[in-house]
């Protein structure tokens, strides 16, 4: 089959349901912290909840990619797997922020009272079925995109990302303004947070349901012929099937080298997303730093979604600016440039204080967008290049198994920050939850550094 241009609304219909995925992705980053910390969670176990959302993507994204190399079905290979994900994330985003509304007993066990064990385990569910919908997006790109267009459908894709997260970066502050309750009593989540979950779950099934209904797939014969393979491998019919220790063993170069670069980033991120509404708290708003249900607390969260969205708003514009880099550098220089912009952006974060009115509202610091808008240099490459790097250096047969391994180097570098971060506020930034995000701009600048030791092409 000729590896024919596909039309930007052919682009544009593959990756559409990712705005949706993006909505409920990016609600769950602004407000995890913030909910856990509304049910009674200390600062230094934070980073602990935020273990099971990469835990779960790095057990279910390789699962995704390797089953649906082999589902060869009327409805599609990558679909199905996109609508069971979608249904079920709307379920656990209806569950979710009403963790502290049912009765429960006050005991605790390991640490934990019944309301936060409840949100822990709808966060697993989300994350699961998150990570069930998104990686159906990737696949299809890398399995009906030629190496021409691939990073044009990588950065379509990006920019539905970003705007589907300024959208639920914005749901919560949006609801505070038109009159929904920002505060609520102790231990329940405030309303402006439910209506965001609810809306976000209601875009997310719509705009899943419109790339099912408007993306056809390939079928084997027109999967060997595009990617030049027998069609026993495109249908997975061949009497020998790879193993996980061989793929990995024949995993080109620029797998590993990027997945090193990858560690850096994602670490750095999981810090923002976990430290960003006590920092936001502390500096600009006056939080004690004790009471969750204090209006401080709650103000700062509404603000921590609004300052996602900035960084989102940041990437967007970066992306536009990426192709240009590109041409100027290459894939890696950009890729360099945009990390240590990103890295600039978190360190800053640290030296804003204070904040001012406008419209009767208490504001943060303007130069904390300023900060966000930086970051989003970082996110716009992460998005975007790792993807394009990797596919064009992967071999078509075992594309999804592939994509859902290389998730790992998403996953694994946030478990590990995760299981770390508790430790670090304690004995590194001296309880002061500003330190991560200085520690998260040091790590992007290694990451950095590390994007030269990434070889491109197929081998």
């Amino acid at each position: 089959m000729e590896k024919r241009d596909l039309s930007f609304g052919q682009l544009f219909n593959l990756s559409f349901g990712f705005f949706g995925v993006q909505i409920a992705y990016a609600l769950q980053s602004a407000n995890i912290s913030r909910i856990f910390a509304t049910l009674g969670a200390d600062p230094h176990q934070l980073s602990f909840f935020w273990i099971l959302p990469p835990l779960m993507g790095m057990i279910v994204q390789p699962l995704v990619g390797k089953y649906s190399d082999k589902t060869w079905t009327r409805l599609g290979r990558r679909k199905p797997y996109l609508l069971v994900g979608a249904i079920i994330a709307v379920a656990v985003m209806v569950l979710l922020p009403n963790a502290g509304n049912f009765t429960f007993a006050q005991s605790a066990f390991l640490g934990l009272n019944a309301a936060m064990w409840f949100g822990l385990f709808s966060l697993m569910f989300l994350d699961t079925s998150i990570n069930i919908a998104m990686q159906p997006f990737k696949m299809m790109v890398g399995d009906m995109v030629n190496e021409k267009q691939k990073g044009t459908a990588y950065a379509i894709q990006s920019a539905l990302c970003n705007a589907g997260s300024v959208v639920g970066y914005l749901f919560p502050i949006f609801f505070t303004w038109i009159g929904i309750a920002n505060t609520a009593p102790e231990g329940v989540i405030p309303d402006s947070v439910k209506w965001s979950f609810y809306i976000g779950a209601a875009i997310l099934i719509l705009c899943s349901l419109y790339t099912f209904m408007t993306v056809k797939e390939l079928n084997p014969q027109e999967y060997a012929e595009f990617h030049g393979i027998k069609e026993t491998d495109a249908g997975q019919k061949a009497k020998v099937e790879p193993s996980f220790i061989q793929l990995l063993k024949d995993a080109p170069s620029a797998f590993w080298t990027v997945g090193l670069v990858q560690f850096f980033c994602w670490a750095a991120f999981m810090y923002m997303w976990t430290y960003s509404n006590g920092t936001i708290a502390v500096n600009c708003f006056g939080w004690d730093g004790i009471n969750a249900s204090d209006a401080a607390f709650q103000d700062a969260g509404g603000w921590v979604g609004f300052v996602f969205c900035i960084q989102a708003v940041g990437s967007l514009l970066w992306a536009a600016f990426l192709p240009k880099l590109e041409h100027w550098f290459g894939n890696k220089g950009a890729y360099a440039v945009s990390l240590i912009v990103g890295g600039i952006g978190f360190i800053s974060v640290f030296f804003v204080h204070g904040n001012f009115m406008l419209f009767n509202t208490v504001v943060p610091s303007a130069w904390l967008f300023v900060s966000y808008l930086l970051i989003g240099a970082a996110w716009a490459a992460m998005l975007a290049l790792p993807f394009t790097i990797v596919t064009n250096a992967i071999k078509g047969g075992s594309m999804g198994y592939y994509l859902g391994l290389f998730n790992c180097t998403i996953c694994i570098p946030q478990i590990i920050a995760a299981l770390c971060g508790g430790l670090l506020l304690k004995y590194i930034c001296n309880h002061v939850q500003a330190g991560m995000l200085v520690v998260a701009g040091v790590l992007l600048i290694v990451g950095a550094a590390s994007v030269f030791l990434i070889k491109e092409g197929k081998e």
